[in-house]
């Protein structure tokens, strides 16, 4: 697949997405840019926001084995992954699959859920496999998750473990829309919570497509500049007053990895600074942690990277 092909097939989907969620450009790219690196990604954003019908359109455009888990603080490990249960018939124990056995998992509203349930996805989103007593079980190579989850103040939410968060290529924060925006919602909408189906949205590229995307991405270009530039970027986070805990080598190829898709998505064989400058909140904003100075100033994370990106010379 050519990047002009691969950028038509992304077009294709934002189309589908489009029919049953209004505005979320932005979170739409970054969901195409997790899904042709082989990432996950995590929606953080307050309730009533399209989170879940993002999710959902999304999968609907795609003709993948799609699963979805509603994370709820009596949730056991169990419920996700399933277990081996006896079969008085055979005399034998039998797999009893869990909702993670997909291709691709929406696991929704995952921070109302303790932190052991949790742990329970660690493994699938590292290794793309599960273990059930022992047995290996594989998911397969196209195994996704699209994690929601509502900001940490809201009521009866749990933090997210940083190995947990550490999972995730991106985290994407979603605002509320724009005035016009909720204003087409006003009146597209009806008291009932829309469904991707009922807005017509349709499958438009399967696992293969998929696939041959994911080799375009990882044939685009990286230059040795841009190779430096990122490095400089991450190793900054290091050294930065306004941050305790830095960005891991980890981070760095992450962050390589999204600008490789970024510029597939818009039809380029190579890498350009843009692409990193504008992944870097969604790749970075969870992998690093404030100084205590930093957010008795108030100031954001975003802002303090941004302040650091801003810092670092993009080659020309």
């Amino acid at each position: 697949m050519s990047v002009v092909e691969m950028k038509k097939l992304a077009d294709a989907i934002r189309a589908e997405v489009a029919k049953a969620v209004v505005g979320q450009e932005r979170a739409v790219d970054l969901l195409l840019t997790a899904l042709f690196t082989g990432g996950h990604i995590l929606l953080e954003g307050p309730p009533g926001t399209a989170k879940t019908l993002l999710a959902q359109s999304f999968a609907a455009s795609l003709n993948l084995k799609f699963g979805r888990i509603q994370f709820t603080p009596d949730l056991l490990p169990g419920d996700i992954l399933g277990s081996n249960q006896f079969n008085f018939q055979t005399s034998s124990f039998t797999l009893t699959r869990g909702p993670i056995f997909c291709e691709l998992l929406l696991a929704d509203e995952i921070n109302r859920t303790p932190p052991k349930t949790q742990a329970a996805l660690l493994e699938a989103m590292q290794e793309r496999r599960v273990t059930l007593d022992g047995a290996v079980h594989p998911l397969g190579d196209r195994f996704m998750v699209i994690a929601t989850e509502n900001p940490i103040e809201q009521q009866g939410t749990y933090p997210l473990p940083e190995a947990q968060l550490d999972r995730f290529l991106l985290k994407h924060t979603i605002d509320y829309p724009s005035e016009a925006e909720e204003k087409a919602i006003v009146k597209g909408g009806s008291a009932r919570m829309p469904t991707p189906q009922a807005a017509g949205v349709v499958a438009v590229a399967d696992g293969a497509a998929i696939a041959e995307g994911m080799a375009t991405v990882a044939a685009v270009r990286l230059t040795d500049p841009i190779v430096d530039y990122i490095v400089g970027i991450v190793r900054a986070t290091r050294s930065s007053a306004d941050i305790s805990y830095g960005a891991s080598p980890r981070s760095a190829a992450m962050l390589a990895a999204a600008a490789r898709a970024r510029a597939a998505l818009e039809g380029r064989e190579y890498v350009i600074p843009d692409d990193v400058k504008g992944l870097c909140p969604p790749v970075l904003r969870h992998r690093v942690v404030l100084s205590p100075a930093a957010e008795i100033d108030g100031r954001s994370t975003d802002a303090v990277l941004e302040t650091i990106v801003s810092s670092i010379e993009a080659p020309r």
